[in-house]
């Protein structure tokens, strides 16, 4: 077992929680966090005593050789990046460098390193795009819509080339939506939970979404971590597909999380034709069978446990 960590990232919902799977077996962990963020973030509350954080910036490639550099990890969790798609069509070639060349940074800098460490990077399910097959697999055609999923396509692409050119142990993990309380609002899922328990709360009256028949694939963010532990360490470095392999619509996480807390979303729940968006060609779900089989890896934390811990603790959160 590895006995120092770094996780880019550490501050988000998956480096939270990933921070708190290793701390709990002993690694030392380096957490990378912004120059401007918070020095006592929230999610690590738990453990802020037992990481060290040091600043890195994503668009600055200097920074982030020097973080890998000066912390000699044995092990890499390359997390961080910009989470929300939309976002990256307002600056498609800062999406592009947060992602693409971030990832080259980092796997350039591990690579000077002695010993090399291993590394694991996160890819997303929006290479995947109009891949014209579902659920999708390693192997499916990747067509990102998306300046972001063209950069994430890219941070994959150069995790191969540097596994394949300079034997590297380097994994990739393509996640799918993935969720948990510590998701931020502007996400749907958190959005519709944060909705849920304000209507049961009497503080609002209504919740306004679009298409209620998108599908996704929903797995809790606990469960997407603990298959990149499994990826980097195993024998032979990878790619991964990481999801629940089960196709929900929006509609779907509306009635559990209304029902959690409570609520008829009769006469609750309206749709703006404003929000609806064209009907995708392409269910994006997932296909796990490759980290089932070869590292053993499945979602143990069910949708409607998940959803369940949201609304809990938005009714905690809203309530006081």
């Amino acid at each position: 077992m590895a006995t120092r960590a770094l996780v880019t990232g550490i501050s988000g919902q998956d480096g939270s929680y990933l921070a708190e799977l290793l701390v709990a077996e002993g690694t030392d962990v380096v957490g990378m966090i912004r120059p401007s963020a918070e020095r006592a973030p929230a999610n690590l509350e738990s453990i802020r005593d037992h990481v060290t954080l040091v600043e890195g910036d994503l668009l600055e490639i200097a920074s982030l050789r020097a973080v890998v550099r000066d912390s000699r990890p044995h092990e890499i969790y390359h997390l961080a990046a910009p989470t929300f798609v939309p976002q990256s069509w307002e600056d498609p070639i800062a999406a592009i460098a947060a992602i693409a060349a971030a990832t080259g940074a980092v796997l350039v800098a591990a690579r000077e390193l002695d010993p090399v460490p291993r590394v694991y990077v996160a890819s997303s399910s929006e290479v995947f795009g109009d891949a014209e097959e579902s659920p999708q697999h390693e192997r499916s055609p990747m067509r990102p819509r998306s300046p972001y999923g063209v950069a994430k396509l890219a941070a994959q692409g150069i995790a191969g080339v540097m596994r394949e050119r300079y034997a590297m142990h380097v994994s990739t993990g393509i996640t799918f939506n993935h969720e948990s309380p510590r998701r931020p609002e502007h996400f749907l899922p958190r959005k519709v939970t944060r909705a849920a328990a304000a209507i049961a709360l009497g503080q609002r009256e209504e919740l306004v979404l679009g298409d209620l028949g998108a599908v996704r694939d929903w797995c809790d963010a606990r469960d997407v971590v603990r298959g990149a532990t499994l990826a980097l360490r195993h024998d032979v470095p990878g790619d991964y597909v990481l999801a629940s392999g089960v196709g929900r619509t929006v509609g779907d996480l509306v009635h559990v999380a209304f029902a959690h807390a409570g609520v008829d979303p009769e006469g609750r729940v309206r749709v703006d034709p404003a929000f609806v968006r064209p009907p995708e060609a392409t269910a994006p779900v997932g296909d796990p069978a490759r980290a089932r089989e070869v590292l053993g890896w499945r979602a143990e934390i069910g949708f409607e446990q998940m959803i369940g811990e949201m609304v809990d603790t938005d009714l905690a959160d809203l309530g006081a």
